[in-house]
């Protein structure tokens, strides 16, 4: 059965959802997206991902047609529609178009193209989660902005693609000697005195709400950590790595650069803390 996705308030089959080629996020990736987990046909942590948006619009000066009510709504009658039990809701705004490519932000009576749909996929089952993942280290060269979720993503996909030409499944991507995120996600380690690392909050990363999220639910298990950069060296002697994100939460990193992490197993600190917020999680879609 086709998927039903939204396009500018109307309601359509995948095949008959239709966009300008003169939009502005087809043209300049002026654009911005979220992607919320769905976890028992409920949205997790949709708070969070509205609030961000909210944040990416106003940093970009990109209006919302609909209000955070509105937008809920319509992320509900989409999870309804294409009866989702368990995978991801996708959100995307663009400034629209006025007709033609022009690199001047259009008048402001220009209507923003809203664009959403759902992808079914496991979430809390994934195979990943148990065997780990194996990741390579890239250069960073995307743009500095990190922290507004634009739909520019030609850095990360490159990542990426240079990570499975390496035989592995995803890439930390390195600034200076420092890693800032993975491809598509937070990236954290564990010290061997059993301290969680990630970056702070700047203009260098995504802003995650499962990052955040970990950090309140570590502190409230006395997880010890620490929000500071660290380097790449770091990951080669650390006894877990893992990566954040709405839909994979959390992802034990095994090996990086071919040398394993630890043990080369999903360590203790990482699976209790995912076990932690999975719990939390189900509580909060039950």
């Amino acid at each position: 059965m086709s998927r039903i996705v939204y396009v500018n308030g109307a309601y359509l089959p995948e095949q008959d959802a239709k966009v300008s080629i003169f939009d502005r996020g087809f043209l300049f990736s002026d654009a911005v997206y979220e992607v919320t987990a769905v976890l028992n046909g409920k949205l997790l942590e949709n708070e969070g991902h509205l609030s961000r948006l909210m944040r990416s619009c106003a940093e970009l000066q990109l209006r919302l047609p609909v209000t955070a009510t509105e937008l809920e709504n319509i992320q509900n009658e989409l999870i309804a529609l294409n009866q989702l039990r368990e995978g991801a809701l996708y959100l995307q705004l663009t400034r629209g178009c006025s007709g033609d490519r022009e690199f001047d932000y259009p008048p402001a009576h220009v209507t923003p193209t809203l664009v959403l749909f759902t992808q079914s996929r496991p979430v809390i089952n994934s195979v990943k989660a148990q065997t780990g993942i194996s990741v390579v280290s890239v250069e960073d060269i995307r743009w500095g902005r990190r922290d507004i979720k634009t739909v520019g993503l030609l850095a990360p996909c490159m990542a990426k693609e240079y990570a499975h030409s390496q035989g592995a499944d995803d890439a930390f991507l390195v600034e200076d000697g420092m890693v800032t995120e993975g491809s598509a996600c937070n990236a954290w380690i564990v010290t061997c005195a059993g301290v969680l690392v990630t970056r702070p909050l700047s203009n260098r990363i995504l802003h995650g709400i499962t990052r955040k999220s970990l950090l309140l639910l570590a502190e409230n298990h006395g997880i010890p950590f620490e929000e500071r950069a660290f380097s790449l060296e770091e990951v080669y002697c650390a006894s877990e790595a893992f990566i954040s994100s709405a839909t994979s939460f959390i992802w034990p990193v095994v090996n990086i650069d071919g040398k394993p992490v630890g043990e080369g197993v999903p360590g203790p600190v990482t699976q209790a803390l995912r076990k932690i917020y999975i719990d939390m999680a189900l509580q909060a879609t039950a």
